[in-house]
């Protein structure tokens, strides 16, 4: 099903450029897909990126609420319109699969949006700072989402016995979302950030955009490298996603275990990550009680395996696990909203 070992792909691959075959060696497979897929998808992902950093967001200033509920549209679009070339490529079935992945993903993404809101209030850092972290964090995600998904698709293809482990994860991770009473984060006691506190040395306060600065050391009054609380912010929203890679990556792979449609659906949700901060960070009281769609969701989730097993399934039904999802999404989004009418929004995030 997937492609040889890294070593021997690369070897192949330069021999077939050493030939000049570039037709052969796009049509490689890497992970069971064609390299070109691949390649089409890295460079959308770069377009975007660049778009975001130059043309979307020059100067680096802060984003409104408008615009950002517009860019999360885009995002949004962009990533369900992905799916139309996965059917064009890889069929009907892979297409629902990308599309229940992609949804899941999105949804799971909200949680990182109510841990980013905290991370920023509690360094009191400004909107119009908050892009650049947002920005350089998602970069991060994309390469470790990368290295989690290209680890997580070699241990299911050589070990297929571990999706069964991944859906006991989920079953587990929703059931005790469901019953464990949600608390308050305390980021003063978090150890990364005292380890981080212990070994470099950081500025009191923000020292505008900038992630290090040098400053005269207190103790030897000589120039020394110190970090910005913007670089600790940012240290933490990497940290945080790697938290919740714990669930989606083993969710989306409950889903399906080609690792394109993993990755690519992983992605794009990410990517419109920036966007959805923005738009939803004002609002955030809203969606108080779509954590119990979310815990239903990673239970249906981790139970397809063992209902497909149990009724003789070779895979539970694309078509039905797309359409639970949007159901079980749909009615926690409807409750939450309903539940939340009438509430005062949180306090506004510094400006």
């Amino acid at each position: 099903m997937f492609s040889p070992a890294p070593r021997r792909l690369f070897r192949l691959i330069s021999a077939r450029l050493r030939k000049g075959n570039i037709l052969e060696l796009m049509t490689t497979l890497f992970m069971g897909t064609p390299l070109w897929m691949w390649a089409s998808f890295l460079s959308v992902v770069l377009v975007l990126l660049a778009l975001d950093l130059g043309l979307l967001n020059r100067g680096g200033g802060e984003i409104g609420i408008a615009r950002s509920l517009k860019l999360s549209a885009f995002y949004i679009t962009l990533g369900l319109g992905f799916s139309g070339f996965v059917y064009s490529q890889m069929g009907g079935e892979a297409a629902k699969l990308y599309l229940t992945a992609f949804v899941v993903e999105k949804t799971l993404s909200m949680d990182n949006v109510f841990v980013i809101a905290l991370i920023f209030t509690f360094f009191a850092i400004p909107r119009a700072f908050q892009h650049r972290v947002l920005f350089w964090g998602i970069l991060g995600v994309i390469v470790l989402r990368g290295l989690m998904i290209g680890l997580g698709a070699t241990l299911v293809a050589q070990y297929h016995w571990i999706l069964y482990i991944f859906a006991a994860f989920l079953i587990f991770t929703g059931i005790k979302m469901l019953v464990t009473e949600e608390k308050e984060m305390d980021l003063s006691q978090n150890p990364a950030l005292r380890l981080l506190r212990r070994v470099l040395r950081v500025t009191d306060d923000l020292r505008g955009r900038a992630f290090f600065v040098r400053e005269p050391d207190p103790k030897t009054g000589k120039l020394a490298l110190f970090a910005t609380p913007l670089f600790l912010a940012l240290v933490l929203v990497e940290l945080a996603d790697l938290v919740f890679a714990v669930d989606s990556v083993p969710a989306v792979f409950a889903i399906t275990a080609d690792p394109f449609i993993v990755y690519t659906s992983n992605i794009f949700a990410i990517l419109g990550l920036r966007a959805l901060y923005f738009a939803l960070s004002a609002m955030i009281h809203r969606f108080h009680y779509l954590k119990y769609a979310l815990a239903v969701l990673l239970v249906f989730i981790g139970s397809k395996i063992f209902i497909a097993d149990l009724f003789g399934w070779e895979k539970f039904p694309a078509n039905v696990s797309l359409g639970v999802t949007f159901v079980i999404l749909a009615a926690g989004l409807g409750w939450s909203l309903w539940k939340t009418r009438g509430q005062t929004a949180t306090p506004e995030l510094p400006h």
